[in-house]
């Protein structure tokens, strides 16, 4: 059973959502995520799928992988961070600067770098899972 009284309204009611319901479409969540996305079917891909040339180089399908998912967080930081919400800017543009190292780093043959932006990565998500404990 549900609380209705007064005060405790049920925030699923079929009316109340219908009422909340925007008919418009934010496209940035939707660009963000594709980018990502587009990362996931690279990696799925690689066994399967011979290196791409790009200009004079030849990458395999999990570099590309990681630029897309690079360019998706770096995106998702930027336009987060300009519509002011924080947490969730930071988090995206923290993950795609330890990504864009890491992609640096291997591209370079620089294990300090490589490292550094595995660092950046998984310090960013301990940052991101101690401010989520706190809004919890």
């Amino acid at each position: 059973m549900t609380d209705r009284s007064e005060g405790n309204e049920y925030p699923f009611d079929p009316e109340t959502v219908e009422s909340q319901r925007d008919s418009r479409l934010d496209p940035a969540p939707l660009i963000i995520g594709g980018f990502v996305g587009v990362a996931g079917v690279l990696i799925l891909l690689e066994p399967v799928v011979d290196p791409v040339a790009v200009g004079e180089f030849r990458l395999r399908p999990v570099a590309l992988s990681a630029v897309s998912l690079t360019v998706g967080l770096l995106l998702g930081g930027v336009i987060y961070l300009r519509r002011g919400r924080r947490l969730v800017g930071l988090a995206h543009g923290v993950t795609g600067v330890g990504w864009a190292l890491t992609i640096a780093g291997t591209a370079f043959g620089s294990g300090s770098v490589l490292l550094f932006g595995l660092a950046v990565v998984v310090g960013g998500s301990l940052a991101l899972a101690t401010q989520l404990r706190t809004l919890a």
